[in-house]
């Protein structure tokens, strides 16, 4: 399929480079927007278009994924001249379905989906809304996710939540991941060997769950044996505020949003 990604930041990218690593479709066949190309310059060598008009590159699109800026929105969709029946995804924060229709016209079959950075490794969980779109239509963007990792259809009076939990959540495991390298050096390793150990880890941590559909607390009982040294260490992050510190952080940023 000929997809169009309007926006190269970083997210545009992201999704450029998860295209071309699954094979979905090949590079010819995608187009990348950009006022300024020369950030494209990576993506243009491996033979993905690029384009400073938006209105040339989505011609030919059968998908055109946007990935603008929110205050850019209006103004992009509003310029930009579609054709009939292409399928437009949104994966812009904030922007509700009923404005999508308005500024870019009714005859289009128009998404809003809320993927992470992990896209561009193909380890995205991304979420999907629409209103009433047909069904082969919600399985070419589904399937589209698939490839970048999973997908899951959700009400669109999630997707704020669903841009806190998956979107921001990347940066809030990173932050975990950063502060646990550093405990392993302070106690021996060097950052090399504490960043491999520790990334390994969390990889291991939530595959687990995805392949056991096991819930944390089944998990965690697996490792903390009776005045383990397990057990002491969950115990004494407790007592500082660990899972009401992130509780907060995720609420927090709600309320931004909302």
């Amino acid at each position: 399929m000929n997809i169009t990604i309007i926006g190269g930041g970083n997210l545009g990218t992201s999704i450029a480079a998860g295209l071309l690593e699954s094979k979905y479709t090949s590079a010819k066949n995608i187009t990348i927007t950009r006022r300024n190309l020369q950030p494209l310059e990576s993506l243009k060598k491996r033979g993905i278009n690029v384009q400073c008009d938006n209105n040339t590159a989505v011609k030919k699109a059968d998908i055109i994924i946007l990935s603008v800026k929110p205050f850019q929105i209006k103004d992009v969709l509003e310029q930009t001249h579609f054709s009939k029946n292409q399928i437009l995804v949104s994966t812009v924060t904030g922007i509700w379905l009923k404005d999508l229709k308005q500024w870019a016209g009714k005859d289009l079959r128009i998404f809003r989906v809320m993927p992470n950075t992990a896209i561009a490794v193909r380890k995205s969980i991304t979420c999907i809304a629409h209103q009433n779109e047909d069904s082969d239509s919600v399985k070419v963007v589904s399937g589209l996710f698939d490839h970048l990792g999973s997908s899951v259809v959700i009400d669109e009076k999630l997707m704020d939540a669903a841009t806190v939990v998956g979107a921001c959540g990347i940066a809030f495991a990173m932050r975990y991941i950063r502060a646990c390298i550093q405990g392993g050096i302070q106690i021996g390793f060097s950052a090399e060997q504490a960043s491999q150990i520790v990334s390994q880890t969390v990889d291991g941590a939530a595959s687990l769950l995805l392949k056991n559909h096991s819930h944390p607390e089944q998990e965690i009982d697996k490792v903390t044996t009776p005045r383990g040294c397990t057990i002491s260490g969950l115990n004494e992050m407790e007592h500082h505020g660990f899972s009401s510190s992130v509780i907060k952080g995720v609420t927090a940023s709600f309320d931004k949003i909302a």
